[in-house]
């Protein structure tokens, strides 16, 4: 697959350096007498090594355990532990680069960051200051997730671990670049507190004025059963409006209140329960739940914009951000046909993405808040998921 050929040097400089957790050690099983340190969640760090590519690893001092590889910067496992204390992974992914290569190419992004834009651009177009510019079209007639070959989440991004518990993801973006205007210096950082949050720091700037709206993909199944549906995990999500989306699940421009439909989550309620209520023309247009809330929390990242509670694991994770809005996507398109950890094949509807987020197709939509960067600002931006039991 295609690669960004900016970073290709600085992969070396970023290296091959990886964390390695000690929890567990397992035999080579091609009969040697050489052992290999796995991670918590069983992953072999050898299987991520490539000469651009490593497996990283936090861990906190409650044995919460999230590890990452530098290909699109991506979440790869998440532990915490259960109501009884059971270990238990708790986003879907892959256990070795070349899946994530091979499933990647095909359009799957688990863990993933995503830029330049983050959702969907309609018919891959925007103008600033009077100047037009055409994205690749990938997802309908639109332009979704930055729409190139080369968009944040199939890319080498080189890393930098700071320490046990705090590493930072950089990349480079040329000016035109997928269609984008202005060269972009982005860095993401995430950070695993000793309370069981997994922060992540989104900061950018540019020398042209561009667009830009980031956020991560990361697939949430609190169960840490990725072979079936979730649908009876509970969701608390305080928005009072959401944003319409047409056949394409390209918004329309409507606003519309959550009030009496399947989108209000303002009382605790399991995701399956309205999921597919087609007499709503919305749920019929998303395939299920894919759209843009509009949150409640007016940027108020101290204060949770939503929950997701696991009714047999008992855990439960919160989220926070200054953002002024959330995708909630339910899985909708997932059918199998990505393979993942330990060989589970993830069907329809097994997990949850939350992607903090600037409304989709905000650049042809001026009444809505602004995605655009200009030379002088400092894009920044923070989104908190924080885990625990009940």
């Amino acid at each position: 697959m295609k690669k960004n050929l900016y970073l290709g040097l600085a992969l070396a400089a970023a290296g091959l350096c990886m964390t390695a957790c000690g929890s567990k050690t397992a035999t080579n099983t091609e009969g040697t007498d050489s052992t290999t340190a796995l991670t918590l969640s069983g992953l072999n760090p050898d299987d991520f090594a490539s000469d651009s590519t490593a497996l990283y690893i936090l861990t906190n001092g409650k044995g919460m355990e999230v590890c990452f590889t530098n290909f699109g910067g991506r979440i790869v496992s998440i532990m915490v532990p259960d109501k009884d204390g059971n270990m238990t992974d708790v986003c879907l992914g892959h256990d070795n680069i070349a899946d994530y290569e091979k499933y990647g190419a095909e359009g799957c992004n688990f863990g993933a960051l995503i830029g330049r834009y983050g959702n969907r651009i309609a018919k891959g177009q925007f103008s600033i200051d009077g100047e037009n510019y055409q994205l690749p079209i990938n997802n309908g007639p639109n332009s979704l997730h930055g729409g190139g070959p080369i968009a944040f989440h199939n890319r080498i991004w080189q890393a930098n671990q700071i320490d046990g518990q705090n590493i930072e993801f950089t990349t480079f973006s040329a000016d035109g670049e997928d269609g984008y205007p202005g060269n972009l210096e982005v860095k993401v950082t995430y950070t695993l507190s000793d309370d069981n949050a997994l922060q992540i720091s989104y900061q950018a700037t540019t020398d042209k004025a561009t667009v830009l709206n980031l956020t991560n993909h990361c697939y949430f199944n609190l169960s840490g059963n990725g072979s079936k549906d979730c649908l009876d995990e509970v969701l608390w999500l305080d928005a009072d409006q959401f944003t319409a989306v047409d056949a394409d699940v390209a918004v329309t421009g409507e606003v519309l209140s959550v009030e009496g439909t399947p989108f209000d989550f303002r009382t605790p309620t399991a995701i399956g329960e309205r999921i597919d209520d087609e007499s709503n023309q919305q749920i019929k247009n998303g395939h299920g739940y894919d759209h843009n809330w509009i949150l409640n929390n007016k940027g108020d990242i101290t204060k949770s914009f939503a929950t997701l509670f696991d009714p047999n694991t008992g855990i439960e994770m919160a989220m926070y951000t200054d953002q002024p809005g959330v995708q909630f996507y339910a899985g909708n398109f997932l059918d199998g046909s990505f393979v993942g950890k330990k060989g589970v094949k993830y069907p329809r509807r097994s997990a949850f993405c939350f992607e903090t987020q600037h409304y989709p197709d905000s650049p042809n939509h001026p009444e809505w808040p602004s995605t655009t960067l200009r030379p002088g600002e400092k894009y920044q931006t923070t989104t908190i998921y924080k885990f625990s039991t009940k």
